[in-house]
């Protein structure tokens, strides 16, 4: 069974040859949605730039001060003080840390 819906005559007087046209007002909240976004783009890079999200990586030879359970902690140069998970070294043991520059947490460096 085929069911036929009225037409919107609305929606036919907008439209010519398959284009749909913009009022004024449309018109108006789309160059202000591109100028936004832009706008947006520019400040986004220009502020707080993308390279800023990737730390450097700092290689450091640090003496195990103190192991609990599987969890070191060491001291740094930076003078933050930075956690090893899953760290099966002695207190007292000397090794080469990685870690992101001013951040708390590091890995043991294998060579």
């Amino acid at each position: 069974m085929v069911t036929y819906l009225p037409k919107n005559q609305t929606l036919t007087g907008m439209a010519a040859y398959g284009k749909m046209k913009l009022s004024s007002s449309q018109q108006q909240g789309l160059v202000f949605v591109c100028v936004f976004l832009a706008v947006g783009i520019v400040l986004s890079t220009m502020v707080f730039p993308f390279w800023h999200l990737i730390r450097d990586n700092v290689f450091e030879d640090v003496v195990i001060l103190n192991n609990d359970n599987g969890t070191c902690y060491v001291e740094t140069i930076d003078d933050i003080p930075k956690i090893i998970k899953n760290c099966e070294l002695n207190t007292g043991d000397e090794v080469t840390i990685k870690f992101g520059k001013d951040l708390a947490w590091a890995d043991v460096a294998t060579p």
